[in-house]
């Protein structure tokens, strides 16, 4: 028996007792590569058991090249935000958020190596050290997305973002301005941001929204603002017009008549001539950006007597008027339909309110304005 070979065959793979006393396997792999386990093992019994393991996993065809997985999460993850169909804004948005937020834990791991409780570990981290939850539920969607796409590309066996909940955004409730605030605030900024102020309010438009609109985007006549792009500032400062957010983005709105006087005065005053002059101009002739628009903001909120402490923006203006919209008799599709949102829940992208309900909200909107501009007149 002294010839007796140390290497023991099976049928699938081997088992072979090392000088160090432990044990270790190795299999064929679908692919003709002879591939050793990542470890070795205390008996025979347990290499054998590995074995049965993996040759189970080449059955079911869930076998996974355990050299694909060993790219780093900071590498697979630049290469997944190149490869992704997105605008630029958004992905800037996602390499912000990866460099900032995720790389900085989970960068150097491998990809098959990271695990649920790392996960768990990298969101309560950033919990701790005061990152918002909502922030955090953002990062995690994104690790969520990267992990899903490489369990697709068989990088990984399963993926190990678990945390239920943990992707759901929990903003706190923002403010709401009444109505008496809402023209305060219009008095005070500068006159030609007085029109923003109030479509922003009664026409629930966004910033980006705003500062897109052309002259050809009013229509007098219907009282109808019609929304069809958005200007987007990158970091570097650079502005584009790109689509809205999402396709019921695109939309008409319809505006209440009480605005119409605003709205010649701010075309007379204030937009050169020509179907594609912009609505909004800074001083200079310049496209308003956040940052600029911020400081005249603040100063106007200051000038209305609005305390600093309700943190209002011009953004929770669109909440502001959805608020109102709702107490004048609309739908919750019909507020969607003016905020340009589209639901995740429904079949379809959007469906679009009336265009005579439309017209109703903007009708009960007037009487709120008119009521508002009385005891200010007073």
């Amino acid at each position: 028996m002294s010839g007796r070979k140390r290497s023991r065959k099976r049928e699938f793979g081997s088992v072979r007792k090392l000088p160090s006393g432990r044990y270790q396997a190795r299999y064929t792999g679908p692919d003709g590569m002879i591939r050793p386990a990542p470890d070795t093992f205390d008996t025979q019994k347990a290499a054998t058991e590995w074995l049965v393991e993996k040759q189970a996993e080449i059955l079911r065809s869930e076998w996974i090249d355990p050299d694909a997985g060993t790219i780093t999460f900071g590498e697979y993850a630049a290469r997944w935000v190149k490869d992704r169909d997105l605008k630029p804004r958004t992905r800037v948005e996602y390499e912000r958020n990866l460099r900032l937020h995720i790389k900085p834990q989970l960068g150097e791991k491998a990809l098959n190596g990271v695990t649920p409780p790392q996960v768990r570990a990298w969101r309560s981290a950033l919990l701790a050290a005061g990152v918002g939850r909502p922030t955090v539920a953002k990062n995690y969607r994104i690790l969520r997305a990267i992990f899903a796409t490489a369990l697709d590309d068989d990088l990984i066996r399963r993926s190990p973002c678990r945390i239920k909940g943990a992707g759901q955004d929990t903003a706190d409730e923002r403010p709401t301005a009444t109505l008496d605030q809402v023209f305060g605030i219009a008095a005070a900024i500068q006159p030609r941001y007085r029109l923003m102020v109030l479509l922003a309010t009664f026409a629930q438009l966004r910033f980006g929204e705003l500062i897109a609109l052309r002259r050809s985007s009013v229509d007098l006549d219907e009282m109808e603002v019609k929304v069809q792009r958005s200007t987007n500032e990158m970091e570097d400062g650079t502005q584009y017009d790109d689509d809205p957010k999402s396709k019921a983005g695109k939309r008409s709105v319809s505006l209440p008549s009480a605005l119409g006087p605003d709205i010649r005065a701010h075309l007379e005053r204030f937009v050169p001539a020509g179907r594609d002059a912009r609505l909004f101009l800074g001083p200079q002739g310049a496209i308003p950006r956040r940052r600029n628009f911020n400081r005249v903001w603040k100063a106007a909120l200051d000038a209305a007597g609005i305390p600093a402490e309700m943190g209002l923006h011009l953004h929770d203006l669109r909440h502001t008027g959805g608020t109102w919209s709702g107490r004048g008799g609309a739908t919750l599709k019909e507020i969607m339909a003016r905020l340009g949102h589209a639901s995740p829940r429904a079949a379809m992208i959007y469906q679009h309110a009336t265009k005579d309900r439309d017209q109703a909200i903007a009708a009960a909107l007037d009487v709120l304005i008119e009521e508002a501009r009385g005891k200010t007149e007073d």
